[in-house]
């Protein structure tokens, strides 16, 4: 295949922008701010679970304080109804040892009851006071993820203007390169990813591999505007470059 030299320097320049269009392409998949969004709105996601977990613990909780509030308030009533007893003198002497007794029983019994009412209010104090400390986190978690989505989408922006130039600077150049060299370029570089490379110090900057002595010999009997390629990387090799 024959093609002029410049044109075979404009397929090495396409290759170049090529190279770089996928390199910004990586960059723009890869950036920081992706990871830090994706940890951020998973802890986000986390807390907001345990939220929903601790509202549906004090609201169980909630239900054990109801029936202890009413184990009290049965014992209150039955202690206040025997003290009325014990001080209006109704009771007989037969009875009022026993009745003393029912009062001291209930009298402890509401202290007991009491104590078990006042440890769950403290847990609902404790999950309230966690759930407190999960809003604040949801809070400060929302804050830093738009943040960060900001941040990405400005860096994505700025990459995303610098391929559009680099994609356009390749079709103009791509539309003063013959026809036939181009698709040939095209047809490897599909292939391996590199449709072309230049030739420096007896290497092919392709595959970095040195080409052999004969096959340099070879190449330097060869008319510039012959079409070489790399014999261990099959791409197109652009002698003459700087």
């Amino acid at each position: 295949m024959k093609a002029s030299p410049s044109d075979q320097l404009q397929i090495l320049d396409i290759q170049r922008m090529d190279f770089l269009v996928a390199t910004l392409r990586n960059k723009m998949a890869t950036l920081p701010e992706i990871a830090q969004l994706h940890t951020t709105n998973s802890r986000l996601t986390v807390v907001r679970d345990l939220q929903v977990a601790a509202q549906t613990q004090i609201s169980d909780i909630k239900v054990e304080l109801s029936r202890s509030e009413s184990d009290v308030e049965q014992v209150a009533t039955r202690l206040e109804r025997d003290e009325k007893r014990l001080a209006d003198g109704s009771t007989g002497a037969k009875d009022l040892e026993k009745l003393q007794h029912e009062v001291q029983t209930l009298i402890t019994r509401r202290s007991e009851l009491e104590e078990v009412e006042l440890e769950i209010m403290m847990r609902i104090d404790g999950i309230k006071a966690r759930l407190d400390e999960l809003k604040a986190e949801e809070v400060t978690l929302i804050s830093q993820s738009a943040e960060i989505e900001t941040l990405k989408n400005t860096a994505t922006q700025g990459i995303e203007v610098e391929i559009a130039s680099t994609v356009a600077e390749r079709a103009s150049t791509a539309a003063t390169v013959d026809k036939t060299l181009l698709e040939l370029y095209e047809k490897i570089r599909a292939s391996s990813g590199t449709g072309a490379a230049a030739m420096r110090e007896g290497k092919c900057d392709g595959c970095h591999l040195s080409i052999n002595g004969v096959e340099l010999n070879r190449l330097k009997t060869l008319a510039d505007d012959e079409v070489v390629r790399c014999e261990e990387c099959r791409c197109i090799l652009v002698r003459g470059s700087k």
